[in-house]
């Protein structure tokens, strides 16, 4: 196991590697449209001599290599550099930040498996019933729907509509008010953010538990008069949810770096509403900051998820025999 852990840990580094590279060839001049040095002075006009002192403050003159390799060995110290807009350490601005983005993910996370794993055993139990109908049609509905007009939908619904009518309704903005809580706000973004994997969740709950139902074990367990709800329960349950938990595991990763749109939306304050503020100022340090966090996070995630297999099913074990 420990070998494996050392190894897993290994590869990520060329992982690493490639996405800081990808981002750096994307800022160099001429890939992206936009002049960051333009961007930190505003539309004013300024002098080329104090066009040049900020372009040298910010180490821009120098050949990409070297800003790379400068910028490699901060990171690895944990400086991410300094906000071109905000003269802030971006490790400061990102580490506020963060906790919500979490929060978020957090949120989306428990709706989907409450909802979703609920959703599959209903549909497998009850297969070619109604219920069954209607999970099927909706996990198609919502795999099918883009995030971000599903965001604006349920603000339209439940917080625009609901308050002309006269009904409870849930705020479709920031992360806490006067009149609501985080608690509340936090609602509408996490369902936005958790309607796919929801779907999805749903589908693979469905299957692996139909397929589990058919084994010769199930019926062998039937056959000695235990009633149905403890045989699912009590053992089709165990096998059927180990691919779900690890869909839900990696999934939890896929949440934190796919938070962008949906934080956008509800203008909720995580790492991914910054980096939509920071791309269109330009602001590179906070795009390639935050990046780096949300891809660091999703490679310990799996990591863990990859780990946790030897606890979920004994007969995987990690060592010299392994695939």
């Amino acid at each position: 196991m420990i070998a494996y852990i050392v190894r897993r840990i290994l590869q990520m580094i060329p992982v690493f590697l490639g996405v800081t590279v990808i981002l750096f060839i994307l800022r160099a001049p001429g890939i992206l449209p936009g002049d960051p040095v333009r961007m930190i002075t505003g539309e004013k006009a300024i002098s080329e001599t104090l066009y040049n002192q900020i372009v040298k403050k910010y180490g821009l003159d120098e050949p990409l290599v070297v800003q790379y390799g400068k910028y490699l060995a901060n990171v690895v110290r944990g400086d991410l550099g300094d906000s071109y807009q905000k003269g802030r350490a971006v490790t400061d601005i990102l580490m506020d930040k963060l906790p919500n983005t979490i929060k978020l993910a957090i949120a989306a996370i428990i709706i989907e498996m409450l909802f979703g794993i609920a959703a599959g055993v209903i549909s497998a139990i009850k297969r070619y019933s109604f219920w069954d109908i209607l999970v099927t049609l909706s996990t198609s509905v919502l795999v099918s729907i883009p995030v971000f007009w599903l965001g604006m939908l349920l603000q339209l619904v439940f917080g625009v509509k609901f308050k002309q009518w006269g009904l409870p309704y849930l705020p479709v903005s920031g992360m806490k008010s006067a009149q609501f809580p985080t608690a509340i706000h936090i609602i509408l973004p996490a369902v936005t953010l958790a309607s796919v994997s929801t779907a999805y969740a749903a589908r693979i709950m469905r299957s692996q538990l139909l397929e589990v139902i058919g084994q010769d074990y199930i019926r062998t367990a039937m056959a000695k008069g235990l009633t149905y709800r403890r045989v699912i329960s009590g053992h089709a349950m165990k096998n059927a949810l180990i691919p779900v938990v690890t869909f839900l595991g990696l999934d939890l990763g896929a949440m934190i770096g796919g938070t962008i749109l949906t934080e956008t939306v509800f203008n909720w304050p995580g790492i991914g509403y910054e980096m939509f503020l920071a791309i269109g100022q330009r602001d590179w340090p906070i795009v390639m900051g935050g990046t780096i966090i949300i891809v660091l996070l999703v490679m310990v995630i799996n990591l863990l998820v990859d780990i946790s297999y030897a606890f979920l099913d004994p007969r995987i074990r990690y060592g010299r025999h392994e695939a």
